[in-house]
């Protein structure tokens, strides 16, 4: 219930920021500019470093085409949002793999939520806090407002793999 309660704030949080849309903060901690709150597919893979590693990765990244085909029925309906840190390695590799999985996927633009945080893995107007997220990136999949699992940081086998273990479990 409580996961049901924090989905739905978070989603309320989302919406009443939804002006603040691929906002830039100067992040102290870092001494570097990093994007920050919602964010759209296309300003994280343009945004200076995850570019690079988006140009690097996404073409070399080739899911497993069995885990695609298991996976195309169970992913329909559902919704993801990724928080992720512009600044960290970990984001910059994984996010253009993960992205290539929902591409294979067919995963509509509108199901997938992008979560920008500074150093301390937060954002604006508590827009994460409840979340829990400890490192980042994180991949959260929702049916509805309940979660169902989460990728956090990296795959523990791969990204399809992983995603077709929680999904099916549901």
């Amino acid at each position: 219930m409580r996961r049901i309660i924090t989905l739905a704030l978070m989603l309320f949080a989302m919406n009443s920021i939804a002006q603040d849309l691929n906002q830039k903060f100067e992040d102290p901690g870092r001494n570097k500019t990093v994007l920050i709150n919602r964010c759209t597919r296309n300003a994280i893979i343009s945004f200076p470093g995850m570019k690079e590693r988006y140009e690097e990765q996404y073409p070399v990244y080739h899911p497993d085409s069995s885990f695609i085909r298991k996976l195309q029925p169970l992913i329909s309906g559902k919704n993801i949002t990724v928080v992720l840190g512009t600044w960290c390695g970990d984001s910059q590799l994984q996010v253009p793999h993960f992205l290539k999985v929902l591409d294979k996927l067919n995963v509509p633009e509108k199901n997938v939520t992008f979560i920008c945080v500074d150093g301390h893995k937060k954002a604006a107007s508590g827009l994460i806090d409840r979340l829990q997220i400890t490192n980042v990136p994180t991949f959260i999949i929702l049916e509805k407002e309940n979660e169902l699992g989460r990728i956090t940081e990296q795959p523990q086998l791969s990204i399809e793999q992983d995603l077709f273990n929680i999904l099916q479990k549901k």
